[in-house]
């Protein structure tokens, strides 16, 4: 065996192991969304192949994941309430088209750093919520049960009502599909458990004539490669908006894994190339009929616990997706649905993380509440608009973190030359008497210019000082209204007599200052280098008894 051989073998062999736990997971994130099981299939074939040529990350395995499921499937239920497989597939294809172009407009407008717009704690409320849904959602297929769903709430009551309903040659292939999945999860984690269960499932449909006994199976796949889909134009305007709520979530996903699965010996990730490379999936998968595909971490991990180093992998698992819908089609459409049911339940129990909330309690109470918020608003609004939730959420934690910067009284320690802020912890602090110097913390802009002015304020009318030192070497950039503020408290301290100095501007405030003209309006002499130069200048122009 030549050189080359051997060092694709652990991607082959991790490609193929890979395929046996993404496609019965595809399949099944395909009825979570509402499509056929097929639709899965083609999700692991043409966005997973695109990806492995155009992506960043060496292993990243990108296809269907129970996240992008629920929220297309939000999406299509709307678009199509009568759920006509036509005009599914073309809303499927107009959907997954607007999600990829609307990831490719933000590589266009270099948007990669949305990635980390949403919080962690607000991310796992927000996936919470999901993996809530997802069960809710799936749980009437263990039983049998049909429900006409209408929000989570009303759905689990509704769950609860039919249950004397159940079929019991339904609740079996459940019960025997949770303990395949389970039972190799405790006793044999590296076996391909979805597979095994999907096969068993078959089996047993067949052996047993599941169908005949009222057991409801997957039906008929059509077979061979996945057939070109154009986009219903008149559904632009009504899914765009859903859209980016996919986009930004497929993106969120495909970062998160990427850099979680990264080894030191990788490229990095890069995630405008990210943008690119998810956008193009889903672009080119939406013309064969895949749904939105974003980087899945479960799938992922097999990849690098089968030994898997490249994209190769992602290859060989596209190659097997092919394989099964060519010649395996037939077969698959005796699948019983309560066994992709629980396949689901299983694989999205793991978005519900108590672990991780007390976690986040434990550290902050605040963001834990931001937890919580992002949790509820996607059991009791919908999830994409739980996505909006989320986001606002995001944002408003965002803003009350930086509406009340700190902002210091600094004094010197006695005997050296270390400015620090006044504390009880540093009694024998020295200060200068007719000099205050203050210390704003962050980045000033329109949401906390008026606390930091006010404060500053509050500040000068205790100490009464004759010169002011605003130390800014903790503030990295000022926003115009912000900067519009610290002038008009410039101009209200000097109308009281106070001198105002202006020391350590780093290079973006100082740009400001400059191109405001506030730094000729200051001049030189109250323009400082640090707040060592102000205690000095001080001292030499009105030398005081330190206090």
């Amino acid at each position: 065996m030549d050189a080359s051989a051997r060092s694709a073998g652990p991607d082959v062999v991790a490609g193929l192991t890979a395929a046996a736990v993404v496609l019965p997971k595809a399949m099944a994130y395909a009825t979570v969304a509402g499509l056929p099981v097929a639709v899965g299939l083609y999700t692991s074939l043409v966005p997973m192949a695109l990806y492995a040529l155009l992506g960043s990350s060496m292993v990243l395995s990108v296809s269907s994941t129970t996240t992008l499921a629920i929220l297309a499937g939000t999406e299509l239920g709307l678009a199509v309430p009568d759920g006509d497989p036509a005009k599914l597939a073309a809303a499927t294809a107009t959907l997954t088209l607007l999600v990829g172009a609307a990831l490719l407009l933000a590589r266009v407008l270099r948007l990669g750093f949305v990635a980390n717009f949403i919080s962690t704690p607000v991310l796992t409320g927000f996936k919470a919520g999901i993996g809530l849904v997802i069960v809710v959602d799936q749980v009437p297929k263990l039983f049998g049960l049909h429900i006409e769903k209408t929000g989570f709430l009303r759905d689990v009551v509704a769950i609860v009502r039919h249950l004397p309903e159940s079929s019991w040659p339904t609740i079996a292939v459940s019960l025997a599909t949770f303990v395949v999945l389970v039972g190799c999860e405790r006793l044999w984690p590296r076996a391909p458990a979805p597979l095994l269960a999907v096969g068993g499932a078959i089996a047993a449909s067949w052996w047993l004539g599941l169908s005949a006994l009222g057991v409801s199976t997957v039906g008929h796949i059509p077979t061979g490669l996945p057939p070109v889909t154009l986009p219903d134009l008149s559904l632009v305007a009504m899914l765009a908006p859903g859209a980016l709520g996919v986009a930004l979530m497929s993106f969120t996903e495909t970062i998160a894994a990427g850099r979680a699965f990264a080894r030191n010996t990788d490229r990095p990730i890069d995630a405008n190339r990210e943008l690119v490379a998810t956008g193009l999936a889903n672009a080119g998968g939406a013309l064969l009929g895949a749904m939105p595909a974003g980087g899945g971490t479960s799938q992922t991990a097999v990849v690098r616990s089968a030994g898997g180093r490249s994209q190769l992998a992602s290859w060989v698992t596209a190659a097997a997706a092919a394989a099964t819908m060519l010649l395996a089609a037939p077969v698959l459409g005796l699948l019983p649905n309560a066994a992709l049911a629980a396949i689901v339940i299983v694989y999205s129990v793991g978005l519900i993380q108590p672990a991780e909330f007390r976690a986040i309690r434990s550290v902050r109470t605040m963001e834990f509440g931001w937890a919580l918020a992002a949790c509820a608003g996607v059991l009791l609004f919908g999830t994409l608009n739980g996505i909006m939730i989320a986001i606002i959420v995001s944002a408003i934690g965002l803003a009350s973190q930086t509406a009340h910067p700190r902002v210091s009284v600094i004094g010197r320690k006695r005997g050296a030359d270390v400015l620090r802020p006044l504390s009880d912890e540093h009694p024998d602090d020295e200060t200068f008497a007719g000099l205050l110097i203050v210390r704003p913390e962050g980045r000033l802009y329109f949401v906390n210019e008026q606390y930091v002015a006010d404060r500053i304020a509050t500040l000068v009318r205790e100490y009464r000082p004759r010169v002011l030192a605003v130390d800014m070497s903790r503030v990295p950039d000022i926003e115009y209204s912000a900067l519009q503020a610290l002038m008009e408290r410039e101009r209200r301290v000097a109308a009281e007599g106070v001198v105002v100095w202006f020391a350590a501007l780093n290079p973006d405030t100082l740009a400001v200052f400059r191109r405001s003209g506030f730094d000729r309006q200051l001049g030189p002499d109250r323009m400082l280098f640090n707040a060592r130069q102000a205690i000095e200048r001080y001292r030499s122009l009105a030398p005081a008894p330190a206090s």
